[in-house]
């Protein structure tokens, strides 16, 4: 009888020993969770967080809270020109969660128009080496008659990084080209960071000038968010913050963005794109797109439509 208590109490112990060491091992994830966490939120709120006066949060805030559609606008800036640098991409995002669809516009930066703010008809990318990205949003909102609820500026130089962080992306190309570094393909490419780079700035291989450029653009913003979406790894994810904090400025904080990313990844399975076109001119030597009301009025359904 006192053996078999002893070795009741040994079974007992040992039970015991492992429930403690499991213990342990979940408090040591989730403190290791949690200190990933608060990186990210202090990078986010403090490094990359950039409240605007041209757009009133609060709305944007009640959207995400209702899973209503939203308009972001994004700019990709060529840090290098001028004080600001000027936006070298310009897309409007339009996802609509409700029906998971996303809807991507592009916005030549040849286009002209008024630079709200500036008073003077120019080029729309000249926005931001004026004023920035509140300079940028008052222009195009002003330009698409509609408002915008969020925008992203990030350094175009960041996408390298970025992109390598995640390993590589994949875009569908619709032409192939060499520039006797990289060959592109037809089709699928898989590509790392510096070869992305050079997927984006092509321009003498491209029949189709900036109107191609934007479209590479575009690919590549799709590839990054696809890839970025099922990243996995706590560590990835500190490193990616990371990056962003050093090349990306937006006012969404980190509650907004946990909303976006829980709330609507589901319009990522379903993305459409669409360049606006026009009729190029020169004006006092300076090259210009003319972009016809009519085209604009399509952008302006095509958002609304989406409910944005």
């Amino acid at each position: 009888m006192e053996q078999r208590k002893r070795r009741k109490k040994k079974r007992f112990s040992i039970g015991k020993l492992l429930i403690i060491i499991a213990l342990v091992f979940i408090l040591a994830v989730v403190g290791y969770v949690l200190a990933v966490y608060l990186h990210a939120k202090n990078t986010v709120n403090n490094e990359m967080h950039n409240p605007v006066k041209a757009i009133d949060t609060s709305i944007g805030k009640d959207k995400l809270k209702n899973k209503d559609t939203l308009n972001i606008l994004l700019l990709g800036i060529d840090a290098e020109e001028g004080e600001h640098g000027r936006s070298d991409a310009i897309m409007v995002l339009t996802i609509d969660s409700k029906n998971d669809q996303m809807q991507i516009v592009s916005i030549p930066r040849d286009t002209r128009t008024e630079i709200v703010g500036k008073g003077i008809q120019d080029k729309i990318n000249h926005a931001y080496a004026f004023g920035g990205p509140e300079m940028s949003i008052d222009t195009i909102e002003s330009f698409l008659n509609m408002e915008l609820d969020y925008y992203v500026s990030m350094n175009m130089d960041g996408f390298e990084s970025l992109v390598n962080e995640l390993g590589t992306i994949t875009v569908n190309s619709d032409r192939e080209w060499s520039d006797n570094k990289y060959d592109f393909n037809f089709g699928k490419n898989e590509m790392d960071g510096e070869k992305t780079m050079a997927y984006v700035r092509m321009r003498k291989e491209d029949p189709e000038g900036d109107v191609g450029r934007n479209k590479r653009q575009r690919q590549v913003v799709e590839g990054i968010i696809n890839k970025g979406a099922s990243v996995a790894s706590v560590p990835k994810i500190t490193n990616l913050v990371s990056i962003l904090g050093d090349n990306m400025e937006t006012n969404l904080d980190m509650d907004d963005m946990q909303k976006l990313l829980l709330n609507y990844q589901g319009a990522r399975k379903d993305i459409s794109e669409y360049q606006m076109t026009g009729e190029g001119t020169s004006i006092d030597g300076v090259y210009y797109l003319m972009i016809d009301e009519s085209e604009i009025e399509k952008v302006h359904e095509m958002i609304s439509e989406l409910g944005g």
